[in-house]
């Protein structure tokens, strides 16, 4: 691993010719630390386990467990990102359904690897001031409901989630529902990505809680808990101690 490095990473892939090329163009990066290599996708799956990655590049077809089996078999709240990797294009959009975070067609560009890497570490980033600027902050949350629209302040909200119902912003005093999307909310507010559905305003973070597998839970000062992902912890805990 080189000090650039930004992501540990698995490859699976039952073809180790293809393994060999692709860890090596992973490695040619700086950007990224393969961790291990798996033939198939049992032995991918207890790898994830043993050395919780941050990224795994995946091959589709495999034998007795494909890739997109394996896929499914992933709990969406601890999960690492998921690039998948196949020679058959007609996989993108089922792949993408399915929590994918990429898709890479065989045989893998180091053009097209820049731009995955360059995606995941914007994901991963705090947004920059350039980013600020080129998606405006909201000064007002518009909420819907009673046959009118309500304006909160956006400094009010201490955070916002998902559900079937629908996006909701919850501030000290009260709870309301917005046709706004958390990933607008996300990119045009202050609030931070914590979990696949909960944004929180670290201002308003009273307390962070640890949790035995890798989660940790927020307590907000509304009284509220706000889970967290281990995707989102180390980047959580770092913001909260700045």
């Amino acid at each position: 691993m080189t000090k650039n490095s930004a992501f540990r990473a698995l490859v699976i892939d039952d073809e180790p010719l293809a393994r060999e090329e692709l860890c090596q163009l992973l490695n040619e990066t700086n950007e990224v630390q393969v961790l291990a290599e798996a033939a198939n996708a049992i032995e991918g799956l207890a790898l994830i386990k043993q050395h919780r990655p941050d990224v795994i590049f995946l091959d589709i077809e495999m034998p007795q467990l494909s890739g997109l089996d394996m896929l499914a078999m992933l709990d969406l709240d601890t999960m690492p990102y998921v690039v998948l990797v196949t020679a058959f294009e007609q996989y993108a959009l089922q792949a993408f359904e399915d929590n994918a975070f990429d898709y890479l067609l065989k045989p893998v560009e180091p053009e097209r690897l820049d731009k995955t890497l360059a995606r995941l570490k914007k994901r991963t980033q705090p947004q920059t001031d350039i980013d600020a600027i080129a998606s405006p902050t909201l000064v007002h949350i518009p909420c819907v409901g009673h046959q009118r629209i309500l304006l909160l302040p956006e400094s009010d909200i201490q955070f916002a989630y998902s559900d079937v119902a629908g996006v909701h912003v919850r501030s000290l005093e009260q709870q309301a529902d917005t046709q706004l999307t958390l990933k607008t909310l996300e990119e045009r507010t202050a609030l931070v990505r914590c979990h696949r559905q909960y944004l929180v305003r670290l201002s308003c973070v009273g307390e962070i809680k640890l949790l035995d597998n890798g989660l940790a839970t927020l307590l907000m000062k509304t009284g509220d808990s706000v889970p967290v992902s281990r995707r989102y912890l180390k980047k959580l805990k770092s913001l909260l101690t700045l």
